[in-house]
């Protein structure tokens, strides 16, 4: 799958998140990157790289540069069998790193469903 058909996919993913989390993000950027860094497990599907707003105090300025979420094509792509697969993952994987906006951690998204 070329890049354009990724990000074509991850629009139609954006759809599937409920409005109520997507009307809710401010200064954040979503973007696709082949793989994760060497530093980052092969198998991590997103990343979400910010100041989760739980942690942001009433001094907090809006920085520079927005948070960001990063999803990673060639790890989504290799654990979906077609496009309607990888869709409804990307579409978990926005929900899963939306929640660390939000500060929750890995296990409360596993609990909730979305890890």
């Amino acid at each position: 799958m070329s890049r354009e058909e990724f990000e074509n996919a991850a629009g139609e993913a954006l759809d599937l998140v409920p409005s109520e989390f997507m009307n809710r993000l401010t200064n954040i950027a979503i973007v696709v990157e082949d793989e994760p860094g060497p530093d980052q497990p092969a198998n991590l599907l997103g990343l979400y790289e910010g100041v989760p707003l739980p942690e942001r105090t009433s001094d907090w300025g809006h920085p520079t540069f927005p948070d960001r979420i990063t999803l990673f094509q060639a790890p989504l792509q290799r654990i979906c069998r077609d496009v309607e697969e990888l869709r409804e993952q990307i579409a978990v994987t926005l929900i899963h790193e939306i929640g660390h906006y939000f500060g929750i951690d890995d296990d409360r998204l596993h609990e909730l469903g979305w890890g």
